[in-house]
C-alpha cells in the first residue's frame, strides 16, 4: 500500500529522495551556467572527497576544454565545516591552476568571507570577488561574463 502511495505521487517520491539525498551530498554542482564555468553550492560538511568526486572533475574538465576557468562556490555552510582534507585540497586546487582562473566568485552570508576574498584576491592572477549570499544571482551573471 505504502509503495504504491510513493509511486502513484512521483512527485512526492521526488522530493523525498531529493530531500534524503541533498543530506548526504555536501557539494553540488550548479547547472545552469556557460560551459567555462565551474560552479557549486556547498552545505554542510565539506570533505576532501568532495574535492575528489565533485570539484576536482569539474574543474579538470573546463580546464582541458576551454584553458581558463570561472569558478563559483556558494558557501552554505560556515567554514568551521570544512575538513582539514577539503582545505588542503582547496589550497592544493588554486595552486594547481594558478594561472587558470579567469574570474573566482565566492557567495556567503558572512561578510568576513567576502572581504577576505576581495582583499587576497588581489594575489591571485584573473579577476576574484566576492558577494554576499543575497547577490547571488548578480555573482552569476559577473562569473558568466
Amino acid at each position: 500500500m505504502c509503495g504504491s502511495f510513493l509511486f502513484k505521487n512521483s512527485n512526492f517520491t521526488y522530493q523525498l529522495i531529493h530531500s534524503f539525498f541533498k543530506i548526504q551530498i555536501m557539494i553540488e554542482t550548479i547547472q545552469g551556467l556557460p560551459p567555462y564555468v565551474a560552479a557549486f553550492n556547498a552545505t554542510g560538511r565539506i570533505t576532501g572527497k568532495d574535492y575528489d568526486e565533485i570539484i576536482n572533475p569539474l574543474v579538470s574538465k573546463i580546464y582541458k576544454e576551454q584553458g581558463k576557468i570561472n569558478y563559483l562556490l556558494v558557501l552554505n555552510t560556515g567554514l568551521q565545516n570544512y575538513s582539514l582534507e577539503a582545505w588542503f585540497k582547496d589550497a592544493l586546487l588554486g595552486f594547481v591552476y594558478f594561472t587558470e582562473w579567469k574570474k573566482i566568485a565566492i557567495v556567503s552570508s558572512q561578510k568576513g568571507i567576502r572581504n577576505f576574498t576581495d582583499f587576497f584576491g588581489k594575489l591571485i592572477p584573473g579577476q576574484t570577488k566576492g558577494f554576499m549570499m543575497e547577490d547571488l544571482d548578480v555573482a552569476k551573471e559577473w562569473i558568466s561574463e
